[in-house]
């Protein structure tokens, strides 16, 4: 009867370390691409504090980092994979998440809107804002970082 208990047991406890290891073994990769790109935007920027890094995967790749320099004002930095040219701005000179949401606001009505991040297309800085529509369907919506107009949109995917 202790076999029938413990084989199971077994077989649970190998399940959970293989998706263990999977898991680790995919975020390495993203874990390796943040500490680069952190360490060179401190070089560019004297950044203090990362706040949020993600990858922005439109026409290229792009490490996004949100942080604050050393004077304490917040700042994003933009580096392309490729080229790896750091673009850095501060945050107080584009529009915030919430103006970009209200820019898709005053032209569509999302049904949910899923996330909005930050990215960049063609060396020009965006917030990329994906919803579904009241059909289900999925949309992108594109917004200029420093002007908050209009750059593209990706509908009824």
């Amino acid at each position: 009867m202790k076999k029938w208990i413990f084989i199971p047991v077994i077989v649970v406890i190998v399940m959970i370390g293989l998706f263990i290891k999977v898991y680790f073994s995919s975020v390495q990769p993203v874990k390796a691409a943040e500490k680069k790109a952190v360490s060179l935007a401190k070089e560019k920027v004297q950044l203090s504090e990362v706040d949020d890094f993600h990858l922005y995967n439109g026409i290229e790749t792009v490490n996004v980092i949100e942080g604050k320099n050393k004077k304490g004002s917040k700042v994003i930095v933009w580096i392309p994979e490729k080229s790896k040219k750091v673009i850095i701005k501060k945050a107080k000179d584009g529009i915030t998440k919430e103006e970009a949401i209200q820019k898709l606001l005053q032209e569509k009505q999302p049904k949910k809107i899923i996330s909005v991040r930050l990215g960049m297309e063609k060396n020009i800085p965006l917030w990329e804002i994906y919803y579904r529509s009241e059909n289900n369907l999925i949309n992108y919506y594109y917004v200029h970082f420093e002007t908050g107009e209009w750059l593209k949109k990706v509908e009824n995917l």
